[in-house]
């Protein structure tokens, strides 16, 4: 099976991603992971990254469908994947279908885990981090006394990314560049949309059913 998976900051893309590979038995692609994994490993593709990078530059959707493209060699991908976070905008979208027909590979769905703007708000805004063991806590669910961490006592703090300005402003960036990504998928009959809200065993019944799994 082979999947892609997108929806808004917050939404809990990575977690249903991680559930469904290992359900599925396929590998999790996440974009920014294998960004990572080739600028520690040294490639080529990696320090042209890492240039850009370093230069306090967004790398290129070139270097980056090259990432993915040999990523997507690896062995353990021949089974299926699941790509998360990417592609974000239209361009990303025909450029990594180059690379698919090019490498004979054929998309059986795209997910888009769908949130009210209102609910995803509430709840990242809820977010805290422990400064000391970096565990991550929600207000709203989990019952925090004192401002300390449960663990280990750590001061709880929000992340600058989870403050109401920043979060609207990259919903609102999220929004006007994954309407062109959806209706192009849309159009080639793979977008199915998952509601995104509720407890996430209940996502994850959902992102079956979407996948004829249920």
């Amino acid at each position: 099976m082979r999947l892609i998976l997108f929806g808004p900051p917050g939404v809990g893309k990575g977690t249903q991603a991680k559930i469904l590979s290992g359900e599925f038995r396929i590998v999790h692609i996440a974009s920014g992971d294998i960004l990572r994994a080739a600028i520690a490993d040294g490639t080529e593709l990696g320090k042209k990254a890492k240039s850009f990078m370093d230069r306090g530059e967004l790398v290129p959707d070139e270097v980056v469908i090259g990432i993915i493209s040999e990523r997507l060699k690896a062995g353990d991908a021949a089974n299926g994947f699941i790509l998360d976070g990417f592609p974000r905008t239209l361009p990303q979208a025909e450029a990594l279908d180059k690379v698919f027909e090019k490498a004979g590979i054929k998309v059986d769905r795209v997910l888009s885990m769908e949130v009210d703007s209102e609910v995803l708000l509430s709840r990242l805004t809820s977010r805290r981090v422990c400064r000391n063991c970096g565990a991550i806590y929600n207000l709203s669910v989990d019952k925090i006394e004192g401002g300390k961490c449960p663990k280990c006592g750590g001061e709880l703090y929000q992340r600058d990314d989870d403050k109401e300005e920043t979060i609207l402003r990259r919903f609102e960036v999220y929004l006007k560049q994954t309407k062109p990504v959806k209706d192009y998928y849309a159009g080639k009959k793979l977008l199915v949309e998952v509601d995104g809200i509720g407890e996430i065993s209940e996502v994850t019944g959902r992102m079956r059913k979407a996948l004829g799994k249920s």
